[in-house]
């Protein structure tokens, strides 16, 4: 399963409010934060439900309050205070889908503005996999279910679409040196879409592509070096 992207969005509130703040000039202020997501074809706002919670990490000086844990979306914080500060919030997937931090800065600037945030998911699973489908797609899912890369009627289509015999291409690939590999993958970075599937395992040192989810330039592109290299 390809990683996903989420973009994440801090929006904040904040007004000055009637109470001392005991430091001149600077007035006590009301202020809140709140979370959602950001569909990633619509752009409209969607309810940030595949986190389980999210840990608020504010300035020392809140004392009992400076870590705060919320567990209903839009894990809203409501707080007074006078001053500016950086704060780190924590959200935490659902079925084990990991700790995100995003670091925000509280500041009195505006009486509202956003802040947005991109995080990964790695190797999500169903659970998590079905909530990530309400703000956008999961590149090689549909419907809960892994679509068939492998099917052979859809391999061959996509074959003569693109004009290059994707067999000889796989097989050339492999026939590459070590540093024109290297060349492949950074060819293969430059150029993917947002449909094409890579894995970099990191302990094993390799790298995965299915060459079937590739731009029809970059397959071009690919067996034209692939000729250079090894020739016809």
């Amino acid at each position: 399963m390809p990683d996903v992207k989420r973009t994440v969005k801090i929006i904040t509130e904040q007004h000055v409010i009637g109470k001392p703040s005991g430091v001149e000039g600077f007035p006590m202020r009301s202020w809140n934060i709140r979370l959602v997501l950001v569909h990633e074809t619509t752009g409209e706002d969607v309810q940030a439900n595949l986190f389980e919670k999210a840990t608020y990490k504010l300035h020392p000086t809140f004392g009992d309050r400076e870590t705060q844990v919320i567990k209903r979306p839009p894990f809203k914080i409501q707080e007074e205070g006078w001053g500016e500060f950086d704060m780190r919030i924590i959200v935490s997937a659902i079925d084990k889908g990991g700790d995100h931090e995003l670091l925000h800065d509280l500041n009195f600037q505006k009486e509202r503005y956003e802040a947005e945030h991109k995080i990964t998911f790695k190797n999500p699973k169903a659970n998590l996999l079905e909530r990530l489908k309400e703000s956008g797609s999961v590149g090689g899912e549909e419907n809960g279910v892994k679509s068939k890369r492998g099917d052979e009627s859809a391999k061959k289509k996509r074959r003569s679409e693109k004009g290059v015999d994707m067999e000889r291409l796989a097989d050339s690939l492999q026939r590459l040196g070590e540093e024109d590999l290297l060349q492949v993958v950074q060819m293969v970075h430059d150029n993917k879409t947002a449909d094409t599937y890579t894995k970099n395992d990191v302990e094993q040192g390799e790298f995965h592509v299915d060459l079937y989810t590739l731009p029809d330039s970059l397959v071009r592109m690919l067996w034209d070096f692939c000729v250079e290299k090894l020739g016809s």
